[in-house]
């Protein structure tokens, strides 16, 4: 185990084999995180990127089995943010000092290629980085939303094992998936990608094939966070991701790629207490606050008990800003993209 992780930091490549090997072996764990810290220390440095995330929309028209929002879930209470709401909340992380939002929501199709640019357009007014995060488009979508001023979008691939991915996404497919990711490649954005850790039936070599595929995309950004399963899937009964295989998971994308983004998901924080701290201490280096209002926060439910600090949002803010403190990390005023 020792002679891989070797390989990894010298060289930061490793087979599926071998990453496969460390994944499942428990006995140089805390080497595993301390060597990720450090090489994101190296690399990235100690400041921490916070995104100010604006959830708008519930409503979707996929209907992946380990998410809340599926559009086959009649028991959620759905919500739709206005044009003039989704930029009043953007204002307010920019006078809260976010130099970056992350616009996400499902798939809803009110939210046209002429309005998603309008309300792109007023957000870069406001001297703010932004990233979207909406699911598939088509090619001239995504170029439109590029020449309105989108500087990134976050799109997970979730699972690269095909009949897994069709298993989990109904009437969806795995090359389309993929097809969006190089588009987004071809239009020069930052493209922030990521993979569910614990879905059922997944396998730890399936999963060392999921960090090879982010290296290979040359992904800028990596969410790597448990599968929580949500009351209202098919997914109900399943059994709950590790945490310890998700940090595990997440350090090792950090070696695989020594300068790219990485964030300490909620879902870390949701399934294990101080799990965001923890995570920040084996590879991450960014935080996405929620800043949504929270009467609509609470409806965004991909998955249950979602970690909530304050219903107040410069509260929440202070309360991470305290925490990252505590590590001896400082929060970084510039706009977080990636170091080449």
């Amino acid at each position: 185990m020792k002679n891989i992780l070797k390989k990894l930091v010298d060289t930061t490549f490793a087979t599926a084999t071998e990453i496969t090997s460390l994944l499942q072996n428990n006995d140089i764990n805390d080497e595993l995180f301390s060597v990720a810290d450090k090489i994101r220390q190296q690399n990235v440095g100690d400041e921490i990127y916070l995104r100010g995330l604006i959830e708008f929309s519930n409503i979707c028209s996929q209907n992946c089995f380990y998410c809340g929002l599926r559009c086959a879930n009649k028991n959620l209470e759905r919500y739709r943010l206005s044009a003039e709401e989704i930029i009043s909340t953007a204002k307010q992380a920019c006078n809260l000092g976010y130099k970056t939002v992350v616009l996400q929501s499902g798939e809803d199709a009110f939210f046209d290629t002429d309005k998603m640019c309008e309300i792109i357009s007023s957000i870069k007014s406001l001297g703010l980085a932004l990233t979207l995060s909406i699911g598939e488009k088509t090619f001239e979508e995504y170029k439109a939303y590029k020449d309105a001023g989108a500087d990134r979008y976050l799109l997970r691939i979730e699972t690269t094992d095909a009949e897994l991915y069709k298993k989990m996404h109904p009437k969806m497919s795995l090359e389309n998936r993929i097809r969006c990711l190089k588009d987004l490649r071809k239009l020069n954005y930052e493209v922030g990608s990521g993979i569910i850790v614990g879905l059922p039936s997944q396998t730890l070599a399936s999963i060392a094939q999921d960090l090879l595929f982010l290296k290979e995309l040359d992904i800028d950004m990596a969410g790597i966070g448990p599968f929580l399963p949500n009351f209202d899937t098919p997914l109900a009964n399943e059994k709950g991701g590790s945490f310890l295989l998700a940090q595990k998971t997440m350090a090792i994308m950090r070696l695989l790629l020594p300068k790219i983004n990485i964030p300490a998901t909620t879902a870390m924080e949701t399934i294990y207490p101080n799990g965001r701290i923890i995570a920040l201490q084996s590879g991450a280096n960014v935080v996405m606050p929620n800043v949504t209002g929270f009467d609509c926060r609470k409806k965004y439910e991909i998955y249950p008990g979602k970690t909530q600090f304050s219903e107040d949002i410069y509260q929440n803010r202070k309360y991470i800003e305290n925490k990252i403190t505590e590590i001896n990390r400082t929060i970084s005023t510039g706009y977080g993209y990636r170091r080449k």
